[in-house]
């Protein structure tokens, strides 16, 4: 069977106000209305760069506010509260805010991302009736004061000690060395008048873990209170119009009440008590309720992402660089166009069709955020495998938003390193998304756990070392479903010509979804059964289970991320297959194929190394992206117009149309 080829393919056109309509889903008004909101503040992105420091905080804390003024920021708190009551439109809300900029958005993160959404998820009643009204009009400003000096993704062994005076009825909060310091907290340096503080809760002598509690940090004229001490971080590499700061705490006492109760409470007398018995499942469904922040940070860094590429690929479009022929610039002919380059579209197209993919695996995501967080779902899997899917999620999505920013930088040269073309605070203020609401290693590490214990009974209660003894202790075919791939692949073979075993690889057609899925799904089960082999072989040898993790740590990191890229891409594939027929479904089609070989061009020497892609079949690959890049490039302007990112947030002067 001879390769495909998109060189006889039908010419593609797209019509943009569709695709935007597409990619805004179910909150399309919800975009909308904060894509018309965003001009007001667009002059806050030349702030930025021309304010001191503390002048900066200042103007981003009145945007802040303002932007809570319109309800725009409140939509996932219920509606008693002042909120929109939907969790979804929330998500929609924070990703499109991404488009402006970043401290703002992070500012609106910490305030009502996570020092809020602590208060809704972990509290009771009497917290939300005493804050969420307030926080969510703007008028109490807090901090979520979860990282230590010393302690970040390791939460469980936080420092700092929340101890019960039964004869006071009162909490006594205490940072008991300098490690135990809370750090890197936003609005803590300056604006935040409370904090929810994550401590180990002692009662009666017994630990019981970490909780959280609701403490004042300073009174309404902004001064410190007793017991507390606050320094600024400082400067930062980006978001300095983020207030980051650490906090100590001396013996500071707040009542009993003060303590988020949803999940465990202390009585008065000072009896500890929780529905969850096992200390281990109840810390980690305290963590679970705050997943929306990493959907969030997911979200914002795909939308970094859609910014930096409508930059680029307009500049590409308009730049022109050297001639087209010999002599042809000297008869007076234009140069060619940067995008007419088969490099550049090698550099901006798979990264614009990864962007679409990520963008579509963050609208399941959200989807199913919205019908767990809204009770519509309800069972514990569903719940574990949202956890999983976020973390994933939200990895992948800021790795994308590091890589497609600095790529877009270099593809409009000396351009883009001026502030102006927004790069500088791009590259700048999205560095951190890859390690706020977690270390992107650490969340893969958590997606790893999850698919080795097929999130068995005791899910919750395993930490790594307690992962390699679960594995160890099963037999490898009960941790696999080892024939899937197998059968995934045979029924492929058994669809095609014969022509032997590796059928499957010489003759299935290139742009397929079958095929692709296939592959990415191969190379998912194939790296979780080579963990699960090496942790038990580690451990029938007789090592040590924590040396037999540290050992098989980047298999473990590297099954999660194949496994993510399966869900991002079966995403993708069942957007484009639900589409009617016609033109936008051939468009986002070519995308999609651009984005699963491109992915398996990369892994290529994987692939070729496992049996399942020759040289010629990886070579035929590679002439297919290249084809699939020339095939999408005359309507590369209108993919990114359809990200619909508001104008002036634009500013680029590079973006000014030639003869304007």
């Amino acid at each position: 069977m001879a390769e495909e080829s998109t060189t006889s393919a039908p010419v593609l056109t797209v019509d943009v106000p569709a695709l935007t309509e597409l990619l805004d889903g179910r909150y399309a008004d919800v975009r909308r209305t904060v894509r018309e909101l965003l001009p007001t503040y667009a002059s806050v992105l030349e702030d930025a760069e021309t304010m001191p420091r503390d002048e900066f905080r200042e103007r981003v804390k009145e945007v802040v506010v303002e932007i809570a003024s319109t309800g725009a920021v409140g939509m996932g708190f219920p509606e008693e509260y002042g909120g929109g009551g939907d969790i979804g439109a929330s998500i929609a809300a924070f990703g499109t805010l991404a488009y402006g900029d970043l401290s703002v958005l992070v500012k609106v993160g910490v305030q009502f991302g996570l020092f809020g959404g602590a208060i809704l998820q972990l509290g009771t009643k009497r917290h939300h009736d005493a804050y969420l009204a307030d926080l969510i009009a703007g008028r109490l400003l807090g901090c979520f004061a979860m990282t230590e000096t010393g302690h970040g993704s390791n939460v469980q062994a936080l420092g700092t000690v929340a101890s019960y005076d039964p004869e006071a009825g009162e909490f006594v909060i205490t940072t008991t060395t300098p490690e135990a310091g809370k750090d890197y907290i936003g609005n803590a340096a300056k604006h935040a008048r409370v904090a929810v503080v994550f401590a180990q809760l002692e009662v009666a002598g017994e630990e019981h873990g970490v909780h959280a509690l609701v403490v004042p940090l300073r009174d309404e004229a902004g001064a410190t209170l007793p017991g507390i001490r606050i320094e600024d971080d400082g400067h930062k590499m980006g978001l300095n119009g983020v207030d980051n700061g650490r906090i100590w705490f001396d013996g500071v006492r707040v009542p009993r009440e003060a303590l988020l109760n949803r999940f465990a409470d202390v009585t008065e007398d000072g009896t500890y008590v929780s529905e969850i018995e096992s200390a281990g499942r109840r810390f980690f469904t305290m963590l679970g309720t705050l997943v929306q922040g990493r959907v969030s940070v997911g979200a914002a860094g795909v939308s970094a992402a859609k910014v930096a590429l409508t930059i680029a690929v307009r500049y590409a479009l308009q730049r022109r660089q050297f001639e087209t022929g010999a002599g042809e610039g000297a008869d007076g002919e234009k140069e060619q166009l940067l995008l007419d380059y088969g490099l550049h579209q090698r550099r901006l197209l798979p990264r614009l069709a990864r962007t679409y993919a990520l963008h579509f695996a963050q609208e399941v995501l959200a989807a199913r955020l919205h019908d767990v967080f809204s009770g519509i779902t309800t069972d514990e899997e569903s719940r574990r495998l949202l956890e999983s899917r976020a973390a994933g999620t939200k990895a992948l999505s800021t790795w994308l938003a590091t890589d497609v920013i600095q790529e877009c930088r270099e593809a409009c040269g000396g351009a883009g390193y001026l502030s102006v073309n927004r790069f500088a605070a791009l590259k700048a203020d999205t560095d951190v998304f890859t390690t706020f609401e977690g270390d992107n290693h650490v969340l893969l590490q958590l997606v790893g756990k999850g698919l080795l214990t097929d999130f068995a009974s005791d899910f919750s209660d395993l930490d790594q070392l307690g992962m390699v003894r679960f594995v160890a202790g099963l037999a490898v075919d009960t941790v696999l479903e080892k024939t899937r791939a197998h059968r995934l692949l045979q029924s492929i073979r058994d669809a095609l010509p014969s022509g032997g075993n590796d059928s499957w690889s010489t003759d299935a057609g290139l742009r397929d979804p079958e095929y692709h899925l296939a592959m990415y799904r191969f190379r998912e089960e194939h790296r979780i059964g080579g963990v699960a082999r090496r942790l038990k072989r580690g451990v029938d040898s007789g090592m040590n289970p924590g040396e037999v993790f540290s050992r098989v740590q980047d298999h473990v990191i590297a099954a999660a991320r194949a496994h993510v890229e399966r869900i991002v891409l079966e995403a993708f594939v069942e957007q484009v297959a639900a589409m009617e027929d016609g033109d936008l479904k051939l468009a986002l089609n070519a995308l999609c194929d651009l984005h699963a070989l491109s992915g398996i061009e990369a892994d290529a020497a994987w692939f070729i190394e496992h049996d399942r892609l020759s040289t010629q079949r990886s070579k035929a690959i590679t002439r297919e992206v290249g084809d699939l890049c020339r095939r999408l490039r005359p309507v590369a302007r209108e993919l990114v117009d359809a990200f619909a990112v508001p104008e002036p947030l634009l500013r680029a002067p590079a973006l000014v149309e030639e003869g304007a």
